[in-house]
């Protein structure tokens, strides 16, 4: 299996800590946000490479982060071009360019490096071994407000996404969906025509899903534990008082 960690974002609400510097480099409880995640990936032994999509601003950092690695041989960071949010390609074109530029024909896990969990990867890789079909995860989140800031699915009995709607005003459940998936490989190829899709919003990974789901099965892992979004100041000082040494 391959992993392609999102990584080419400018998070302009933590500025000026991420004027300069990419969020998902920022120390948390003693080490890089990005190491909680790909540490758990190379502990469950089932990822052989990992795709890490950078802007051009920020690819040097993460060139030189790499290099402190035990697995940095496994490792590929690849710049998608873009100086700015203003001409940034939009995470769905980003898992595009990934899977052109490192020739991915396998299942592969597609993870925001802005994202710390307190459980580990493992099962939900199981989960999708089980399945046999494209995943998500999913958590219950009881804010209406927060609902309308993520991916938000319908699920079946049987755990499959009936529907999923990105940022939706009125939400149809209380399932929320974080960005972490993982593609069957048959369904990489349908990445493209998803982008071609007027219907398909590019800029958000879960839009993908939102499409996706309505021409293929997919299936939904219920989270074990918490994320932490660090999408500002409040919360990335939140998950360093979590993750406190």
């Amino acid at each position: 299996m391959k992993c392609i960690v999102l990584a080419a974002g400018y998070a302009t609400r933590l500025y000026p800590l991420t004027e300069n510097f990419p969020k998902p480099l920022l120390d948390v409880g003693g080490r890089p946000i990005l190491n909680w995640l790909l540490d758990d990936l190379e502990d469950t032994g089932l990822i052989d490479e990992y795709i890490l999509v950078s802007n051009h601003r920020f690819v040097q950092h993460f060139s030189e982060w790499k290099t402190s690695l035990k697995y940095a041989d496994k490792v590929t960071v690849i710049d998608d071009g873009s100086t700015d949010n203003d001409n940034r390609l939009g995470a769905v074109r980003d898992i595009a360019f990934a899977i052109e530029q490192c020739n991915i024909d396998d299942d592969t896990m597609v993870i925001a490096g802005d994202n710390i969990l307190d459980f580990s990867l493992n099962e939900f890789i199981k989960f999708f071994y089980s399945k046999q079909a494209t995943c998500v995860m999913r958590y219950y989140e009881s804010s209406v407000e927060k609902l309308r800031r993520t991916g938000v699915a319908t699920v079946d009995d049987n755990e499959r996404v009936i529907s999923m709607i990105e940022k939706p005003q009125n939400p149809a459940s209380h399932w929320a969906v974080p960005p972490f998936y993982i593609y069957l490989r048959s369904d990489l190829v349908k990445v493209m025509d998803g982008i071609k899709d007027p219907s398909c919003n590019v800029d958000a990974p879960g839009s993908f899903i939102a499409w996706l789901c309505g021409k293929c099965d997919v299936y939904s892992y219920i989270m074990p534990g918490k994320r932490h979004d660090i999408g500002n100041i409040e919360s990335l000082e939140e998950a360093r008082k979590f993750f406190a040494c």
